[in-house]
């Protein structure tokens, strides 16, 4: 009996000891899921935005496709698909010809200085760093 009272306690403080560090590997990889998710939000943004302008004629409609790209629809209204995003992060898309038989014209639309900022930003003293993310961008072959 007496080496069961001994034992007494003993998980206990060994999870109090372990929890901290559960709890920071939870918060590390629900901020990277994070990350992720609005990157991917990024790309399909910008890819929707060059599906739209690649059936527009080259130099028209740049304001609706910003509009497409940040807040998903071509009147600009609502929020921003990802927290922070504007159509300043959106710049003038470009349209470019290549080749000669055929030629073939194509259109660019990126987002570029979009940084991501996790929720627990400065959370326990601790604070965790904002990340810029790399230019996004879509290419499409235009129709015109």
């Amino acid at each position: 009996m007496r080496t069961k009272n001994r034992q007494a306690g003993v998980a206990l403080l060994e999870f109090a000891l372990i929890l901290p560090f559960l709890l920071l590997l939870s918060i590390a990889a629900i901020e990277l899921g994070r990350a992720v998710w609005q990157y991917n939000a990024l790309t399909k943004s910008v890819r929707d935005a060059a599906r739209y302008l690649s059936l527009q004629t080259p130099g028209t409609k740049m304001t609706q496709a910003r509009n497409l790209a940040v807040y998903g629809n071509l009147s600009g209204t609502g929020t921003p698909l990802a927290p922070g995003l504007s159509t300043s992060h959106v710049p003038n898309p470009t349209w470019q010809t290549a080749g000669s038989a055929p030629v073939i014209n194509t259109v660019r639309v990126t987002i570029s200085g979009y940084t991501f900022t996790p929720m627990l930003a400065n959370a326990f003293g601790m604070p965790f760093g904002t990340l810029t993310y790399s230019d996004v961008s879509a290419t499409m072959r235009s129709y015109l």
